[in-house]
């Protein structure tokens, strides 16, 4: 699972379309089922965002999914034919089209194991419950919060917690449901001088011209997420790889879809990457309907403190630069007032939110390891037949976002159920020669 490992496996699932603006072709895939491509980037606020990194000192790299991640560029995105191209768009469906994948509608209750192996799981569906026999194995792909709930309800988890709830316990592996990791980001807006941003559709008739071109055409600015320019910086000298992730938006919106009160504007979404936080996911009860209880602990330690206020103060930088003076009216958030350390943590404990990349609960491990759950084949430790594949199994949450790392997961995992793998690759990624001196 190195990067030499994982390369190649990145390259088998996707197909890419640089869409003309440059990239690294040869790190790329050329023929898998994901589509990845890129935005219009019409919008001159994503070049400003680049030059203006470029201009605070930072590299422009062409791709960040290629040999280079760190710098300012085009941001990707999982898109084909102006549809998001989904895990299901790329693998599910077309599966479903062959005799021997049949997908059963219903509630997974738990895994059931006989003498040590996994021979079926336990569902609900039309008020009944049933078995569905494995003829071979169960590969568990529930996510980061339901796949270590499927285990501990299979007596599969903290011998302790297990009692608790009177559940048997199978195998006592204390590592289930912990080391939850997810990253957390906050967005700085600004006003724009310029009405070129996306507000100037955010009214009945700008959403109704948007749709239908989409619904004629599929294209236009229904066919793209607008996250179409991005960075990635590290906080300081002596980091050797970027530990803060940027989205770049042509609008000042919520995620809840509040627009700023003060029309035009644009945004940029930061956060660090590898918080050294820890949550965990546990039982509230041995009822497989019941939600398991998620404490995701965020900003539990005084690091992640500093690392956000570095993060507010980089990035005020990163627009004050010449390439963003055209366009920047003012701070809208967090506001220029909120200057000193106390002043940032106020605002950053009301404005925080998670980007949803939630990972880590099932991880992966040495079998001496107490707290791994499965081994480097996916193979739940202690258990015979048993795979956890999804994001549940990262040691350590990924530097970016988590949809690709989970994709490759399902996709190197299925050549360890068949007894394959393919050849590493002797490509290296760059890091920053100057990375143990300078920040930038």
């Amino acid at each position: 699972w190195s990067y030499a490992d994982v390369l190649p496996y990145f390259k088998r699932m996707e197909t890419w379309n640089d869409r003309g603006h440059g990239g690294d072709p040869d790190w790329r895939g050329k023929d898998g089922p994901l589509h990845v491509t890129r935005g219009p980037r019409d919008n001159p606020l994503h070049d400003a965002f680049v030059k203006a990194g470029a201009q605070a000192g930072y590299p422009v790299t062409q791709d960040y999914n290629g040999e280079q991640q760190e710098g300012f560029g085009p941001m990707e995105m999982t898109v084909h034919n102006g549809r998001r191209w989904s895990a299901a768009n790329a693998y599910l469906r077309p599966a479903l089209k062959r005799e021997n994948c049949d997908m059963i509608r219903a509630f997974a209750r738990k895994v059931v194991i006989e003498d040590g192996r996994a021979v079926g799981v336990e569902i609900e569906r039309g008020g009944k419950t049933e078995v569905i026999r494995a003829n071979a194995e169960v590969i568990l792909a529930a996510s980061s919060l339901n796949s270590p709930k499927m285990l501990m309800l299979s007596g599969i988890g903290p011998a302790k917690h297990l009692a608790e709830h009177g559940i048997d316990v199978v195998v006592d592996r204390p590592g289930v449901g912990q080391n939850l990791q997810d990253h957390l980001e906050f967005y700085f807006q600004f006003a724009c001088k310029l009405p070129i941003t996306l507000f100037k559709y955010w009214n009945l008739v700008g959403k109704g011209l948007v749709g239908a071109q989409w619904l004629f055409t599929k294209t236009g600015l229904g066919a793209s997420n607008q996250f179409e320019s991005a960075a990635f910086i590290r906080s300081d000298k002596g980091v050797d790889y970027p530990d803060i992730q940027y989205h770049f938006l042509p609008i000042a919106v919520r995620y809840d879809g509040q627009a700023a009160a003060e029309g035009h504007g644009f945004q940029a979404h930061v956060g660090p990457m590898r918080s050294p936080s820890r949550g965990e996911v546990t039982l509230a009860s041995s009822d497989p309907k019941d939600a398991p209880r998620i404490l995701f602990n965020y900003m539990s330690t005084e690091q992640d403190w500093i690392d956000f206020r570095k993060c507010v103060r980089l990035t005020r930088e990163i627009f004050a630069q010449d390439a963003m003076k055209p366009f920047l009216k003012h701070e809208i958030q967090p506001g220029t007032d909120l200057q000193t350390d106390d002043e940032i943590d106020g605002f950053l404990r009301e404005h925080v939110e998670s980007a949803y990349h939630p990972c880590g609960t099932c991880k992966m491990g040495a079998a001496d390891d107490p707290m791994a759950v499965v081994d480097p084949e996916c193979r739940v430790i202690g258990v015979d037949g048993l795979r956890v594949a999804d994001s549940s199994i990262f040691p350590r949450i990924t530097n970016g976002n988590l949809n690709g790392p989970s994709i490759m997961t399902g996709e190197k995992a299925s050549d360890h159920i068949l007894g394959r793998r393919l050849p590493s690759s002797n490509a290296e990624p760059w890091f920053n020669p100057n990375w143990r001196e300078a920040q930038r």
